[in-house]
C-alpha cells in the first residue's frame, strides 16, 4: 500500500513539473515579438505584440480601400478588407513568422519578427 502511494505521489509530482516547465516555454515564445505592418514598402507600424493587454482594431488605408487589422496578445490578424479576393482575411491569425499576412491590391504586408527584427529561423512552411 505505502509503495502505491509513493508511486502515485512521485508521478503527480512528475506531472506537475512538466506542466509547469511547457507553460514557462510557452510564454516564452511570445516574448520580444514584433508585428511590423508594411504599406507599399514602408512601415507605418510597430506592435509589440507580447505587451498587448487589451485586443484592438485600426484601419489602414491602402489604394483599393481599407484594411481592418485587428491584434491580439501574441497575434495579429486581417479583420476585414475592401480587396475583392479577401485573401489577407482568410489567411486568418498569425503569431510567428512562419507566413506574412499579404494583401496584394491594397500593398500591405504584416510580418511577425523578433524583438531583434530578425525573423526565426524555419525550413518550411505546410498548411
Amino acid at each position: 500500500m505505502l509503495k502505491t502511494q509513493t508511486w502515485t505521489i512521485l508521478v503527480l509530482l512528475l506531472l506537475a513539473g512538466s506542466a509547469a516547465a511547457s507553460l514557462l516555454v510557452a510564454e516564452k515564445t511570445t516574448d520580444g515579438t514584433m508585428a511590423n505592418v508594411y504599406l507599399d514598402g514602408n512601415c507605418v507600424r510597430s506592435i509589440d505584440l507580447s505587451a498587448v493587454r487589451e485586443a484592438y482594431s485600426f484601419d489602414v488605408e491602402g489604394p483599393c480601400g481599407t484594411n481592418r487589422i485587428t491584434v491580439e496578445r501574441g497575434r495579429i490578424c486581417v479583420e476585414q478588407a475592401d480587396c475583392p479576393d479577401q485573401i489577407c482575411v482568410h489567411q486568418g491569425w498569425i503569431a510567428d513568422s512562419a507566413a506574412p499576412i499579404v494583401c496584394l491590391p491594397n500593398k500591405l504586408v504584416i510580418r511577425v519578427e523578433s524583438a531583434a527584427g530578425q525573423a526565426a529561423e524555419i525550413d518550411s512552411v505546410t498548411r
